[in-house]
This record gives structure tokens, C-alpha cells and sequence, in this order.
């Protein structure tokens, strides 16, 4: 991926600072999306510029409007556009008694509305380039989550968002989505509820959690090395999609 520059969103910790750093360990420069995650997205920039100077810069932006801007911050900044990794998220529960209009726009603005004009605004410069987009959806974009309604609607319109992508902007850019499972564990909530956590690692396959890199890899895999990889949703979950 040498010379290349792709935009991570949400790539400041957990999953998405796993992406930036195989993708510059692949020698592409990182462009680092952040909402409020400032210290952590700074201290990636600095560890990722000590390895190579000026290969890596931290974005703040709010995804819910201001997209285009984020877009033309790091085309001004690192020169270029190559790839696109729409990994920013919003996730907490919305049973259906309880959805308002906050949520919806929270949720769906994040996890769909934010991929869709990202993807508008970079359309120009990722075909010049013959770039790529990565959406991270999720395994319950097909089979929705007992509780977060919202969060299940907006990654199954995720999945159908990268299905439309790939038609419009085929042929010079490929669009692909990577779905995890167990990964990385939700923050608050009762997710830390050792049983519960055992139970859903039993529905893998595997009997395992897997790790960050694990969607790294895919992510990278997709953008780089599957030239004849388009409008397809690759499960990294441990076989747990199939024996839900």
C-alpha cells in the first residue's frame, strides 16, 4: 500500500486503531478520524509518524454534517484519497418501546447516513484513483439483536449502502463491507456480565473471541488484495452467523 492514503473513521482506539496500524504497517499513510477521542487519536498519530515521519494526521469532525469537509481536510493534508473505512459507530440499545427521534438520528446518522455522503464526497477522487471503500456493518445486520432495533436497521441499510455503492461506482472503485462478531466487547451496558459473554462465545464456531486484527486483516485484504472483490459482506465471527 505504499503511497497510498486512506481515511479511518472512528480510528482512534479499539477496532479502528487495529485498522490504521496493519494498513501503515502496509505502508499506507493513515488519515485518523476522531469525534471526541482526541488524546487517543493524537497519541496514534505521534507512535505512527515515530515509525514514519509525516505518514499519519488526526481529524476531528462530528460524521452527523460534516462529511464533505472531513473529506477535503485530508485530500488538502496528505495529498490524496485511496480508500475509505467506514468503521466510525454508535451502538447502544433502543427497545421498541422506548425509540425516540434523538436515537434515530443518532443511529442512523452515524452508522449510515455518515457512509453514504462520506462516500458521496470522496466519489471523484477514490475513482481517479481507482480506490476502494470499506464498510464495517455487522452480523446482526441480517439477524437483528434482541433489544437495539435501531442499531440492527441502520447496519442491515449499511449492507444494502455498500450493495448500492458498488453499482454506482463500479467500475473504477470497488465497495466492500466486513461484518464482525465477537471482537471487541461493547463499552457500558451489562456487558461485562461474565455469563453473558460466555454464552455468545459458545455460539462460535470457534469457541473463542476474536481479536482487532482479525478485522484488520479483512479490511486490508479487501482494499488492496481482492482486485475482483466487489458488493460482498465478508462475516469475521468465528462461524457464529451460521449456529445463532
Amino acid at each position: 500500500m505504499q503511497g497510498k492514503v486512506v481515511l479511518v473513521t472512528g480510528g482512534a482506539k479499539r477496532v479502528g486503531a487495529a485498522i490504521c496500524r496493519r494498513l501503515h504497517a502496509a505502508g499506507a499513510s493513515v488519515a485518523i478520524h476522531y469525534r471526541s477521542s482526541a488524546q487517543q487519536a493524537l497519541a496514534l498519530q505521534d507512535e505512527l509518524n515515530a515509525l514514519r515521519p509525516d505518514s499519519a494526521a488526526a481529524f476531528q469532525a462530528d460524521l452527523l454534517d460534516a462529511q464533505a469537509q472531513l473529506v477535503g481536510k485530508v485530500i488538502e493534508k496528505l495529498g490524496r484519497l485511496d480508500g475509505l473505512v467506514n468503521n466510525a459507530s454508535s451502538f447502544y440499545a433502543t427497545p421498541l418501546a422506548e425509540v425516540d427521534e434523538m436515537q434515530w438520528t443518532d443511529l442512523l446518522g452515524t452508522n449510515l447516513k455518515a457512509p453514504l455522503f462520506l462516500a458521496q464526497a470522496a466519489a471523484d477522487e477514490l475513482r481517479r484513483r481507482h480506490g476502494a471503500i470499506v464498510n464495517i456493518v455487522d452480523i446482526h445486520a441480517e439477524r437483528p439483536m434482541q433489544g437495539h432495533l435501531l442499531y440492527s436497521v441502520a447496519k442491515a441499510g449499511l449492507v444494502a449502502l455498500t450493495r448500492g455503492l458498488a453499482q454506482e461506482l463500479a467500475p473504477q472503485v470497488r465497495v466492500n463491507a466486513v461484518a464482525p462478531g465477537v471482537i471487541v466487547w461493547p463499552e457500558g451496558g451489562d456487558w461485562d456480565d461474565t455469563e453473558r459473554r460466555r454464552k455468545i462465545v459458545a455460539h462460535t464456531l470457534l469457541k473463542r473471541e476474536g481479536e482487532p486484527d482479525d478485522i484488520a486483516r479483512t479490511v486490508q485484504f479487501l482494499l488492496n488484495d481482492s482486485p475482483y472483490i466487489t458488493g460482498q459482506v465478508i462475516a469475521v465471527d468465528g462461524g457464529r452467523s451460521i449456529n445463532i
